[in-house]
């Protein structure tokens, strides 16, 4: 079987932009949550997010850009444009683009361009009928997911593969794990893969009101992600992006690249029950995770941390929980685990393939980042969640898992790469 390598990593993140920023903000245990300043939600239930501070001039982009493309588009390309940056892959894809594809996940695509148009073009709800003549020459770009996948390959010149992975939470990482098997099956060399995610809108807040996933602890934005903890209420909605580099491994060596990691195993599972609701037993995410290990011809016990999907709502916590139980055994209890989204929120379709880099780096720096706000545990998440502080080890093996609504589960093993034996 063909190996996966990754040879470069790109972040747009809530707390800073670019995958050092990320990794120092993850390491330190610093929120990015607060109060929502993208757009006047005084009248919402949950009216906190993490949000990214992002200008656009900043990264090249004009204003005929930022009209052009959605915020959804634009992390999109900072975050690919800083992956192929960090891989040196440049070269390789100008001289054979035919064997360089894109695969990007997204739950809800471009919203906030959508949202705004329609807005307008309703004079803001008071019209049924919309004008289409007065609508952005690119409105059919807002509507369709794909075009965040299809500029991200116009700006690198790739012309395989290109596609977008819509399986809501899951979205990036099915991106990513999809993109390693059209390399494993021969389709390419080269995959441009991850999430981009920019929800924070009023149509979104409003989803997530009514069913009342989102935290409503207004007062308390940079402690109100709280996975894992007794006094959770709900998850934060997030915002961002992150890209890897795949690419196949003779390929890597042949230009001499730098690997962070190795995608070694992938799985996704689906329990077709409910579209929040979750099976108690885990048995999807359990099953997931064992395909995962199979692939990578690995056992529990090699699993050094796990990233956890840890989106902080209480069935979600708890089904996670049960999960690893099933899927690791006793090893379950001994290996350290921990959420992200304590700090940097829910970014949906992004966030799993924000937990993939951040797996990268803890094989990199043989760090474990730290679950923020866990000051007390639910007696019913009985795990090492790595409350607060961040832990030094040196880690081999990194098991990343997901859940979406609608019953999806996904696991994806990265291990540290062995560039010297042969592909």
């Amino acid at each position: 079987m063909r190996r996966v390598v990754i040879t470069g990593i790109g972040v747009v993140a809530p707390g800073g932009i670019g995958a050092g920023n990320f990794w120092n903000l993850l390491t330190s245990g610093r929120t990015a949550t607060r109060g929502i300043t993208i757009f006047d939600a005084s009248a919402y239930r949950s009216r906190i997010a993490a949000e990214v501070d992002f200008d656009p001039t900043a990264h090249g982009f004009t204003l005929a850009d930022t009209e052009r493309l959605d915020r959804t588009a634009q992390f999109a390309l900072v975050s690919a444009r800083e992956a192929i940056a960090d891989s040196g892959i440049a070269d390789s894809i100008a001289a054979d683009p035919l064997r360089c594809g894109v695969t990007l996940g997204s739950a809800v695509g471009c919203v906030t361009g959508l949202a705004t148009q329609y807005a307008l073009l309703s004079d803001y709800g008071a019209a049924w009928t919309v004008d289409h003549t007065q609508a952005t020459d690119v409105l059919y770009d807002y509507l369709v997911p794909s075009s965040v996948a299809a500029a991200v390959a116009r700006d690198s010149w790739a012309q395989g593969p290109v596609g977008l992975v819509s399986s809501g939470c899951t979205s990036g990482l099915d991106a990513i794990g999809h993109a390693a098997e059209l390399i494993r099956d021969g389709s390419t060399d080269v995959m441009i893969a991850g999430g981009a995610e920019a929800p924070i809108s009023p149509i979104a807040m409003a989803c997530f009101d009514r069913i009342q996933l989102t935290s409503p602890r207004n007062e308390e934005p940079g402690t109100a992600s709280r996975p894992f903890d007794r006094t959770r209420d709900g998850f934060v909605l997030g915002e961002g992006s992150a890209v890897v580099i795949l690419e196949e491994l003779s390929h890597a060596r042949r230009r001499g690249a730098h690997a962070y990691a190795e995608l070694s195993g992938f799985a996704t599972y689906t329990s077709a029950h409910h579209m929040t609701g979750l099976r108690p037993d885990g048995q999807e995410m359990a099953g997931a995770i064992r395909a995962a290990l199979d692939e990578a011809r690995l056992n529990p016990v090699d699993v050094d941390y796990i990233n956890a999907h840890g989106a902080g709502t209480r069935h979600n916590d708890r089904h996670e929980t049960h999960a690893l139980k099933l899927g690791l055994g006793d090893h379950a209890r001994r290996v350290p685990i921990s959420s992200i989204k304590s700090m940097i929120g829910h970014a949906l379709g992004a966030a799993g393939a924000l937990d993939v880099v951040a797996g990268v780096l803890a094989i990199a720096r043989s760090t474990v980042p730290p679950t923020a706000n866990l000051h007390r545990p639910d007696p019913i998440c009985d795990l090492d969640y790595t409350p607060l502080i961040a832990r030094e080890q040196r880690t081999s093996t990194v098991l990343s898992v997901a859940s979406g609504f609608g019953g999806f589960h996904t696991a994806a093993v990265l291990t540290r790469p062995r560039l010297q034996e042969a592909a």
